[in-house]
């Protein structure tokens, strides 16, 4: 995939994943970054349980980046000391 087709990808995974995870979101920006490094880890964990990971800006990858932002995001909650889950 395209760098732009990573950060529109990760922008939308981003923003959905920070509204699931403490509903008021991160900011533009940190939501960009984490959604794209969710989606990245969200691909490598479906393709570890066999299932197909990131292959475009579609439903299916959509949905695999949202489950690996809102990881990413659970995770730089805990690392962060953010409470605001």
């Amino acid at each position: 995939m395209s760098v732009i087709s990573w950060i529109v990808l990760g922008l939308i995974a981003g923003f959905i994943a920070s509204k699931i995870v403490n509903k008021s979101g991160e900011g533009f920006l940190l939501d960009i970054v984490l959604g794209v490094v969710g989606a990245v880890v969200g691909g490598e964990i479906f393709n570890a349980a066999g299932m197909a990971g990131v292959s475009g800006i579609n439903l299916w990858s959509i949905l695999v980046s949202i489950v690996g932002a809102v990881i990413v995001i659970w995770i730089y909650h805990m690392v962060t000391g953010n409470k605001r889950l």
